[in-house]
């Protein structure tokens, strides 16, 4: 049976100025820069979870806006899917990093997406990114729209994913629909405030 997948949340989160800013965190156990996410506790909905993880990981408290989307990938032999939201600091910090984080840097859009240790990561702020300062009003709206992603920086691109779903017998596709369907109830139920 399929590992039910670990359900987190985090936010791009914006500081305004002369050049709009946004943070990246830098991991202490991997000293991966990665943006600021992490699971969920219990009873908490994934935009809670999202506050909460940004407020620890950046020392900022947030104001949180609009959803802008999702990320899965996977992690530890499991599936992580994460949610994020558009998030403006206000103000500075308001208390420590956590001990999991080792710094914060506040970076340009495109000084952001070179930072990022992880090209799913990457990807993901290169497409995000542009749609998060327009929804700020921090760049024009025409500026904002997103550049598409190469195959070469997708993990799986849709071509490879078809090859190999050629290869599977009725068995295994049965098993890969029976996951699917699994995921996508279980990320419903999240969504809905029920997991």
């Amino acid at each position: 049976m399929a590992r039910a997948p670990v359900m987190a949340a985090g936010g791009i989160v914006l500081r305004r100025g002369s050049v709009p800013l946004i943070a990246v965190v830098r991991q202490r156990k991997r000293n991966e820069w990665v943006l600021p996410k992490g699971k969920l506790d219990d009873g908490e909905t994934p935009k809670e979870a999202a506050h909460r993880e940004v407020l620890e990981e950046t020392g900022h408290d947030v104001a949180v806006h609009e959803f802008l989307g999702t990320l899965v990938y996977q992690s530890g032999g499991r599936s992580k899917v994460v949610h994020f939201w558009r998030m403006e600091a206000e103000g500075g910090p308001v208390r420590k990093l956590m001990n999991d984080i080792k710094a914060v840097d506040w970076l340009a859009l495109d000084d952001a997406i070179g930072r990022l240790s992880r090209e799913y990561e990457r990807a993901f702020l290169t497409q995000i990114g542009p749609i998060a300062l327009a929804a700020s009003g921090l760049v024009p709206t025409d500026v904002a729209s997103p550049t598409p992603i190469s195959e070469s920086a997708s993990p799986l691109a849709s071509d490879e994913i078809d090859a190999a779903l050629q290869t599977l017998t009725p068995a295994e596709a049965a098993s890969v629909d029976e996951l699917r369907h699994g995921l996508l109830q279980k990320v419903k139920a999240w969504l809905r405030g029920e997991a």
